[in-house]
């Protein structure tokens, strides 16, 4: 890991050396994603583990010696990411198109994912949440408005 931690923070990527032809195009992918205002680092392991969770483990390591950052790790068939600039959601999708066995292509899937625009829920739902209420409310008024109509209705009826 002290391997790993040390190639990233020389130039954003670690691979191993079988994969050494691939670190041209990924360091394009950490200047892509500097560029964008993303400071992507890249682990690629040349080895699948059992499940995912190592290579997050991994990904989650590397980011906290460089804080900040947003990690990718990835293996032939596996991916894992950490990264406290995007939600989980935004991660995860990304980490998912980041299974291309093909380190170059997963990264610039994985930066693609970050980078696309998504569609903004919070606002929505506070729109949506005030809506309903202000519906709410004039309903009410409305309800009332009618009940003191009828009220006044049926007092100029008896009256008569």
């Amino acid at each position: 890991m002290e391997h790993v931690v040390a190639d990233v923070a020389q130039d954003g990527v670690s691979v191993p050396p079988a994969d050494q032809a691939d670190v041209p195009a990924l360091r394009e992918v950490v200047e892509g994603a500097r560029e964008e205002g993303i400071d992507l680092k890249i682990v690629v392991i040349d080895v699948n583990p059992p499940t995912e969770m190592p290579l997050r483990d991994i990904a989650t390591e590397v980011g906290e010696a460089n804080p900040g950052a947003t990690v990718l790790a990835m293996s032939p068939s596996y991916a894992g990411t950490y990264g406290p600039a995007f939600d989980r959601v935004t991660l995860e999708a990304g980490q998912d198109l980041a299974k291309t066995g093909n380190s170059v292509q997963s990264s610039q899937n994985f930066l693609g994912e970050l980078t696309a625009p998504h569609f903004q829920w919070t606002p929505f739902t506070i729109v949506l949440v005030v809506a309903v209420a202000l519906a709410v409310v004039a309903t009410r008024l409305l309800q009332m408005r009618g009940k003191r109509a009828e009220a006044v209705q049926a007092a100029s009826t008896s009256s008569d």
